[in-house]
């Protein structure tokens, strides 16, 4: 072991249990001995992945080879299975790999590091994704999706009770509610998530919260990095900030509005924009996030009627995460679908919608 490895090392920390998947010759011997610092590490072929991963894993790596096509089918058969979606999940990529996280992310991998990596860089990755025992057990996942849920929910409170009242909603009252909510969906799952959302009485605050938890799960899925989530986060929490200013009994009949009353209706793109606008703390792509999550790719959206490469990649997933949110979530005068249903019928908006970012969200939508 080098002296990097030596260093970066703590003497007691074997606290979390990882399963070190590899398809090289040596069974990754070099990242296990620097893995073994800070978790226990149990060994096996990427051909022997095990359909279902332990219930007390911190989490799996990956030190994979993609261009073997026996090992990137191995690892596609059993990642993508719902069983080690609520699992952390590095991928270990030889550098000279064109597009490899990207082919990783597709193979379910929530984070990459490319080799020759550095030892100090592998830790603190390990450290910051994968719990140790302390962070694992029922209660103290049940904890942090409580926490999670709490720091959503005291957005959402201030947005939908303090705007309309004149009371600004600030960029710190949010920026304060990403750290849990992030770890709600990592340490918990986004199963969790909308288990504890669905017993929340307010119908307005469940659809937000709903949102939120899907798009942070997403955003883990693709591996995004932290920054990329908590602009996700943000955007999630509050592109339906424009419905504070909506006439409660119009957002109670939204699947049959029309006329003056669904003009209303899509005011609410415009009146959050101001909102925030308004303030002056809020990031132009979080208000671009506000303003646009209802154009559709084809143009026939509002409220300017943008079309294709006019609308960004946030806006995009923002756009998928708030269609499926509408679809299964239990709503007023409004008959729910389950899942596989929802994604169908997304998959038959065509080209309003991006389809590559729709199947991207597949596993979120079909495994939470």
């Amino acid at each position: 072991m080098n002296a990097a490895a030596r260093q970066a090392e703590p003497e007691t920390e074997p606290r979390r249990r990882l399963l070190l998947a590899s398809d090289r010759r040596d069974l990754s011997a070099d990242l296990a001995r620097i893995l073994s610092g800070v978790a226990e590490v149990q060994i096996i072929a990427t051909v022997q992945l095990p359909d279902a991963p332990a219930h007390d894993l911190s989490g799996i790596v990956v030190d994979i080879n993609l261009r073997s096509a026996e090992s990137v089918q191995a690892v596609r058969r059993k990642l993508l299975r719902g069983g080690y979606q609520s699992f952390p999940r590095l991928f270990v990529l030889a550098d000279e790999l064109h597009h490899g996280s990207m082919q990783a992310w597709a193979l379910g991998a929530t984070d990459t590091i490319a080799r020759p990596f550095d030892a100090r860089d592998l830790l603190a990755r390990i450290r910051a994704a994968f719990p140790d025992a302390s962070e694992t057990s029922a209660d103290a996942r049940a904890a942090a999706v409580t926490k999670g849920v709490a720091a959503a929910h005291g957005v959402l409170v201030k947005m939908f009770e303090r705007l309309p009242a004149g009371r600004p909603l600030t960029y710190d009252d949010v920026q304060q509610a990403e750290t849990p909510i992030l770890r709600a969906i990592k340490r918990g799952s986004l199963r969790e998530w909308l288990i504890a959302v669905g017993r929340h009485h307010n119908e307005s605050y469940r659809l937000a919260l709903f949102a939120t938890g899907y798009a942070v799960a997403f955003a883990q899925h693709l591996g995004m990095r932290e920054e990329d989530q908590r602009r996700l986060t943000r955007a999630a929490l509050l592109f339906d900030v424009g419905k504070a200013f909506v006439d409660v009994a119009l957002l109670d009949h939204v699947d049959g509005l029309a006329g003056e009353r669904l003009r209303k209706y899509r005011e609410h793109p415009r009146l959050g924009y101001d909102a925030l606008a308004a303030e002056g703390t809020f990031p132009r792509e979080t208000l671009e996030v506000v303003l646009h999550h209802h154009e559709l790719l084809d143009g026939s959206g509002y409220p300017d009627a943008l079309h294709g490469d006019q609308i960004s990649d946030i806006v995009r997933i923002t756009t998928i995460v708030d269609i499926f949110t509408s679809l299964v979530a239990q709503r007023k005068n409004h008959l729910s679908l389950l899942p596989l249903p929802a994604f169908s019928a997304m998959e038959a908006l065509g080209d309003k919608i991006d389809q590559r970012l729709l199947q991207a969200f597949r596993p979120v939508a079909l495994g939470g």
